[in-house]
């Protein structure tokens, strides 16, 4: 299983929420391209960017300093937060961004996101969802910038793309981002046996080292993670399993 750190960009700068609310912020005194020196310092080869301004307004706001990042070669880079349209996608791409992130239509309007999927290949895009459980523990999906939804059930969701390759999913658990309470296993363990042909990426609550062996015991393709390596709760040894650079 592959870490891939998260930068948070919010006016420009790296933040982190607390289960999404955008009133609960914690600003970090790092430069965007300082910490991308200090994830690949440590082996990482992928960085998980979210614009967050545009995951809840539906514009990149934080462009420049995206197109930034992804102009050195050493780290790639996966962007989401405000891609509401295939033209950004392909500027994205068109700057050296690998992967674009699609979060909010990919839930409102999947025919059109399958089609992007088409035209830019299922290596190039991940669909996202972001959950909260209900009160019988089922999965609900919930986007711009998780101040909307809540009736679609993860499940249902992910339905429409599995017979167009789908390869990249991307699952936060929005009650744990941000929370260190530690991942949630069994909505993953669920994803994994429902649907193992999809290589699926962990987010929301990774603590430590164990939550990262817990993950890939489970068979994920990668885990995400932000406020425990902004905030080094885990050493470079530790870590080193799930870095192939380390």
């Amino acid at each position: 299983m592959l870490l891939i750190p998260a930068i948070d960009l919010r006016n420009g700068r790296c933040v982190r929420l607390f289960k999404g609310d955008f009133a609960a912020e914690t600003r970090y005194e790092f430069e965007p391209h300082e910490l991308l020196q200090r994830y690949r310092g440590i082996g990482a080869t992928w960085l998980h960017v979210v614009d967050l301004d545009g995951a809840r307004d539906g514009t990149l706001a934080n462009r420049s300093i995206i197109i930034g990042l992804a102009s050195q070669t050493a780290v790639r880079i996966q962007v989401g937060g405000g891609v509401r349209s295939a033209a950004v996608i392909d500027d994205l791409l068109r700057h050296g961004v690998s992967r674009v992130v699609v979060g909010s239509l990919a839930v409102e309007q999947p025919q059109e996101v399958i089609g992007w999927l088409n035209r830019f290949g299922p290596a190039r895009l991940c669909v996202a969802f972001d959950i909260r459980n209900d009160e019988a523990g089922m999965p609900r999906v919930h986007t711009r910038g998780w101040t909307q939804g809540g009736q679609l059930s993860l499940w249902d969701a992910l339905a429409p793309y599995l017979k167009h390759g789908l390869q990249h999913v991307l699952c936060t658990d929005i009650e744990r981002d941000g929370a260190l309470t530690g991942p949630s296993l069994m909505l993953y363990r669920q994803a994994r046996e429902r649907h193992p042909q999809i290589a699926w990426q962990a987010s929301g609550g990774v603590r430590d080292a164990a939550d990262l062996a817990a993950l890939a015991q489970l068979g994920m393709a990668a885990a995400v993670s932000g406020k425990a390596l902004l905030e080094e709760r885990m050493t470079s040894e530790e870590l080193r399993p799930f870095l192939p650079n380390a």
